[in-house]
């Protein structure tokens, strides 16, 4: 991954590009590129796949007006072959330029410890799953501290140079947002979890022949999440979605 902290931006970047126009992406299409992610798709295997979707597509057009793309969704199946061929021609070979690449994240640690706090904040307000909410939002002021080099009895999130490490602060923050999705979903109405999954199967539907099972689950998930989120005016906390201002 060339930048591990810009894979969701310069996806959406390649998107817009190939399209031709500005089209913000879809919960479903943050959700698909989260399920990317997740299953370790490098970020050159995304772009590949979007530039060969979307160079076929136009391939086939005959002359007379184009319809668009309109979702991500459509380059998933190109994504996933573009990510088998990287895999395979990268055996044996070395990663350790690709791993210096993603220590430099961009990220100054006053603006990774204000996101975290700014989470804090929104969580410690939510009049739902209280008790989930407050417990994770203790956690994030803790990091936050970590952060900023004022808790070092118990850091995880500064390695032993003194430099925070991005990722393992990442892995805490999903593991975080793991449990407070478990909260949410348990205390969240019957009738609200059966509208957002019924939600996104009329979202999913027009990809289904595109993307495999397992990866149509995930997606699924990921969108119920985000709508959760949405729902009940909660923040992510990954740092994939801190502000860049």
């Amino acid at each position: 991954m060339r930048n591990y902290f810009n894979y969701f931006t310069e996806i959406e970047a390649r998107f817009q590009q190939r399209r031709g126009s500005i089209l913000l992406l879809s919960t479903l299409d943050w959700a698909l590129i989260e399920t990317w992610q997740e299953a370790g798709i490098p970020l050159e295997g995304v772009l590949r796949g979007i530039d060969a979707a979307f160079d076929k597509y136009e391939a086939r057009q005959k002359r007379g007006r184009m319809r668009r793309i309109n979702g991500l969704a459509w380059c998933a199946q190109a994504v996933m072959e573009a990510a088998v061929e990287l895999k395979e021609a990268a055996t044996g070979t070395a990663t350790a330029a690709e791993s210096g690449a993603a220590r430099e994240s961009g990220f100054e640690q006053e603006r990774v410890a204000a996101h975290l706090e700014s989470a804090a904040a929104a969580l410690d307000a939510a009049a739902v799953a209280p008790e989930a909410c407050r417990a994770t939002a203790v956690r994030l002021r803790e990091l936050a501290c970590e952060v900023r080099g004022k808790d070092s009895a118990s850091a995880r999130a500064v390695n032993s140079a003194g430099n925070v490490d991005f990722e393992a602060l990442e892995r805490s923050l999903t593991v975080l947002e793991e449990k407070l999705f478990a909260a949410l979903t348990a205390a969240a109405p019957e009738e609200l979890l059966v509208g957002l999954k019924e939600h996104a199967a009329r979202e999913l539907q027009p990809y289904r022949s595109r993307m495999g099972a397992v990866e149509l689950r995930q997606v699924e998930r990921q969108f119920v999440q985000k709508q959760l989120l949405v729902h009940y005016a909660l923040p992510r906390l990954s740092l994939f979605y801190m502000s860049q201002q």
